[in-house]
């Protein structure tokens, strides 16, 4: 249908899983899980409800009438009650037990955190397959010299796989906050309309253990280990909030590094990958643009600015509950999953297949490692009888020079000529030239890298092996 708005998270980034998470069908077949696991727990406590209801609600979990839905929806203004005639119409013999004692927010905020949760399953295995990239990259160039940056002006060296270790630090911390996201995540549970459980006193006859029991049993069934202690109507949106910090840290660290990326791709020192057939521009011919990495760095900031989506809606929650977080809900969270697994997505396909020139790197280097080399060639000089003030000073006056025939005159570094034509440091070009070795100016960078690979991310990759088994990525665009 091309007359109709359609989200280009959905026809253009995001996974067909991801997707899958926040669809209608598994939303309304959660809520019918979970109206089964109430049932369950109320049967087993008591409740004159049978086990043919169950049955006859279980066969009938995937078979949603959408239609039907929607036009009970029309006439009654309200989704779950919608879904309840519905899908009571299926099963007329469990028509009477649907839903007893809930209310609302029963399905509709524990399969919100149901499906926070396995979205955020899927957020943690694509992290770990960018981590198992950016390892085997950092590993091959761990002792790749190139210039370091700071300020965007020529530093010290460094090399090309510890740059990369910083890229992957970033999302190891970001897998971190997934990790502890996921191990605090419950469920709402059965609170009922202000989080007193009012309801379930009348039906339990005020056995509270019995309450606290049929929580436990619909925690168990839906595969957590336990519900928020306390509630009004929802669970406190604090905690999409803080779901979706986790996501804008990622959008941080993919930014960092596909910024990094467009910078190298000007200095033509390291690329993403480019196809065959790829057009960069179409006015353009020859360019070669790092569109994948400005993808990453425009989806990242849509996540960035939507973080505060859910921080707004749970600064203003009245007191046991308002509705204004519903319609922002629905588009704020699944969308910043959405964008999050299209970014993660893309770090994964450029990850896989970066391109280093290490011919232009090399050229870079040796622009600058003259001036680098100074203190060195000074310290050499000293040794063999120089006066230190002296030397540092014909140095400084020697840089001025050379940094005025590269700047003004667009000619080479002559620095190292400058220097051996200098009888103050009687000291040969080829005795100077053996001072400009890369390698000698990179300090710890490739001992650094196996370090952190091997304390780090190697114990991260072990334990989610299972996520790295047979995955590709095919971007859509």
């Amino acid at each position: 249908m091309n007359d109709r708005y359609e989200s280009p998270l959905s026809s253009r980034y995001a996974s067909d899983r991801m997707q899958y998470i926040f669809s209608p069908i598994k939303k309304f077949t959660t809520w019918r899980r979970l109206w089964i696991a109430l049932a369950r727990a109320e049967m087993e406590l008591g409740l004159p409800i049978t086990q043919e209801q169950i049955d006859e609600m279980e066969a009938n979990v995937d078979n949603v009438d959408f239609a039907a839905a929607a036009r009970y929806e029309r006439e009654l203004r309200h989704d779950v009650m919608a879904h309840i005639h519905a899908w009571g119409d299926q099963c007329p013999k469990a028509r009477p037990i649907i839903h007893l004692g809930a209310t609302s927010c029963y399905v509709g905020d524990n399969t919100d955190i149901i499906l926070m949760r396995e979205a955020l399953e899927l957020i943690r295995d694509e992290l770990v397959r960018v981590l198992s990239n950016l390892a085997r990259f950092a590993d091959r160039y761990k002792a790749t010299p190139t210039l370091g940056f700071t300020h965007f002006q020529a530093a010290q060296l460094t090399t090309v796989g510890k740059r990369a270790t910083l890229w992957m630090n970033d999302f190891l911390m970001d897998l971190h906050e997934v990790e502890y996201r996921l191990s605090t995540l419950k469920l709402l549970g059965s609170k009922g309309t202000t989080g007193t459980q009012a309801s379930f006193m009348e039906l339990f006859d005020g056995d509270q253990e019995k309450i606290r029991a049929m929580e436990e049993k619909i925690a168990a069934e839906m595969g957590f280990d336990g519900v928020v202690p306390v509630s009004g109507q929802t669970y406190s949106r604090k905690m999409d909030s803080f779901v979706l910090n986790v996501l804008g840290g990622i959008a941080q660290s993919a930014t960092k590094f596909a910024t990094d990326l467009r910078l190298l791709s000007h200095l033509k020192e390291v690329e993403e990958p480019f196809e065959k057939k790829q057009i960069g521009s179409s006015a353009m011919p020859y360019k070669r643009n790092p569109m994948r990495s400005e993808r990453i760095c425009g989806l990242s900031r849509y996540i960035l600015s939507d973080t505060m989506n859910p921080a707004i809606t749970a600064a203003t929650q009245w007191f046991e509950r308002t509705l204004d977080d519903s319609a922002n809900k629905r588009l704020s969270v699944p969308e910043a999953f959405l964008a999050a697994d299209a970014v993660l997505l893309i770090c994964q396909n450029v990850t896989s297949g970066l391109v280093v020139h290490e011919k232009v790197i090399e050229k870079h280097i040796l622009e600058e490692l003259p001036f680098m080399a100074s203190e060195n060639i000074l310290m050499d000089a000293v040794l063999r009888g120089g006066d230190r003030q002296q030397l540092h000073e014909r140095i400084r006056v020697h840089s001025l020079e050379a940094g005025q025939n590269v700047k003004e005159r667009g000619l080479a570094n002559n620095l190292i000529d400058l220097i051996a034509a200098d009888p103050l440091f009687g000291m040969t070009k080829e005795e100077l030239t053996a001072h400009l070795e890369p390698s000698r100016y990179i300090g710890r960078s490739p001992d650094q890298v196996t370090e952190f690979l091997r304390g780090e991310v190697a114990p991260v990759l072990e334990r989610y092996a299972a996520a790295l088994d047979g995955e590709t990525v095919e971007l859509s665009v």
